[in-house]
């Protein structure tokens, strides 16, 4: 089992990612209460250590070079947030036949009927990304952000 707070991180990068793509190419402002969940500021005016985990999170897509944004809002959100290009078409990319399996996504006999259009829609990250979050599994969402992001980087 992975630590926790590395799985809350493969969460929150899912779900900024996700938030991201539904409105691309438009710039949001990205709030980590919308990711992590509401959070009160102790007596000193800090945050919990999640939600400065999951504002740590942003801040590092944007250094991997996944997201780009104009400014930061306090320790509360990113302003002006977008994909990069690199973010964007991985993402719109098909995933592997392999990793689908793998996530039990694999095809629905019913499936062969849709349009093609449609078969390659379910067949991108993106989708199995949302399928991983919608599912709450933290080791489904683990494995596809990895397969998404890591798995063929080059070091």
């Amino acid at each position: 089992m992975a630590d926790i707070h590395v799985e809350e991180f493969y969460k929150d990068v899912a779900i900024a990612l996700v938030q991201l793509y539904g409105v691309f190419p438009r710039r949001v402002n990205l709030f980590v209460e919308d990711i992590a969940g509401p959070d009160e500021p102790d007596e000193f005016g800090l945050h919990s250590k999640r939600h400065m985990a999951c504002f740590g999170a942003l801040l590092w897509l944007e250094e991997e070079g996944l997201l780009r944004y104009v400014d930061t809002i306090r320790q509360e959100a990113l302003d002006q947030a977008v994909l990069t290009h690199a973010a964007f078409v991985r993402l719109s990319a098909p995933a592997p036949s392999a990793l689908s399996e793998a996530l039990a996504q694999s095809k629905a006999p019913a499936d062969d009927n849709l349009p093609p259009s449609v078969q390659e829609d379910l067949s991108t990250h993106i989708h199995l990304i949302r399928k991983a979050l919608k599912s709450g599994h933290s080791g489904r969402i683990s494995q596809v952000v990895q397969a998404t992001f890591f798995a063929d980087r080059k070091h």
